[in-house]
This record gives structure tokens, C-alpha cells and sequence, in this order.
């Protein structure tokens, strides 16, 4: 596996408790799967109501991150163990948030199928929104 950018599956699965309610949020798209010094990254669009929004996904051995651009922006870092500033920009402003990686784990195999799973606490401007467990599952898609 090269820089050589390769269509993926992907899909999203995110699990948000908060003040003892759940809710799960679930995407399946494609995207693009590169590999650079040493992480994967996952490169995708969603469209959501305010526009389309442009992610990346950066996986490490022992961290994440999380990039998104387009009609909103965030940024978002993942560490085990650790608290962690990133930002969520609107049109409303800009605001602080702050991730509490609680577990992180990627694997990877041969063949380009992966997952990784994400536990966090995540604080906008100090107050808790929630702990959320995300689930990615790649796979490349079939060459023809």
C-alpha cells in the first residue's frame, strides 16, 4: 500500500449516551483509503442539511483524528488517556471542545479491510455533550 489514493467503503456507526439517553447514528458511503508515514487515513463526504461536508479521518497506531471542512468545520483529536482541545467552527462562531479519549483501537489486515473503535467524552466549551463510541469499518471496494 502506497500514497496511491484507493476507493473504500466505509461505514460509520455512532453511539452518543447523554444524561442516561441514547442515540445511534449510522452512515454507509465510499470514499478513499491512503496510507501515509505509517497511519490510514479515510478521506469522505456527507451531505447533511447545512451543505456537504468533507471529512478526514486519520488513524494512527495509538491516536485519531478527526477533520472536517465544507458548510461546517471541526477538528478533533484522540489520544488515549488524554484530554484533548479541538475546535467546531459554525455560523455562529467558533467553539471549544475538548475530547477524553476513553478507548481507541484500530486494526488493520492484508487484504485492506479495517476498523477502528472510539470511546469519548466530548466537552463543548467545558460542559459534557455526551459520551460517544464510534465504530468505523472500511473495506476496499472490488476493482473490475
Amino acid at each position: 500500500m502506497t500514497d496511491e489514493q484507493m476507493p473504500v467503503k466505509i461505514k460509520v456507526k455512532t453511539d452518543v449516551e447523554h444524561e442516561g439517553e441514547n442515540e445511534t447514528f449510522e452512515l454507509s458511503l465510499f470514499g478513499q483509503l491512503f496510507k501515509k508515514g505509517g497511519s490510514t487515513f479515510l478521506k469522505y463526504d456527507e451531505v447533511q442539511d447545512e451543505g456537504v461536508v468533507h471529512t478526514i479521518v486519520k488513524l494512527a497506531e495509538e491516536s485519531a483524528l478527526i477533520l472536517r471542512s465544507g458548510a461546517l468545520k471541526m477538528r478533533m483529536i484522540f489520544e488515549q488517556g488524554e484530554q484533548l482541545n479541538g475546535s467546531y467552527e459554525s455560523q455562529y462562531g467558533t467553539l471549544l471542545i475538548t475530547t477524553e479519549t476513553i478507548n481507541f483501537t484500530h486494526e488493520i489486515n492484508d487484504i485492506g479491510t479495517g476498523q477502528a473503535l472510539l470511546t469519548y467524552k466530548l466537552l463543548m466549551q467545558g460542559d459534557p455533550v455526551g459520551t460517544y463510541t464510534m465504530n468505523i469499518y472500511y473495506e476496499l471496494e472490488e476493482q473490475l
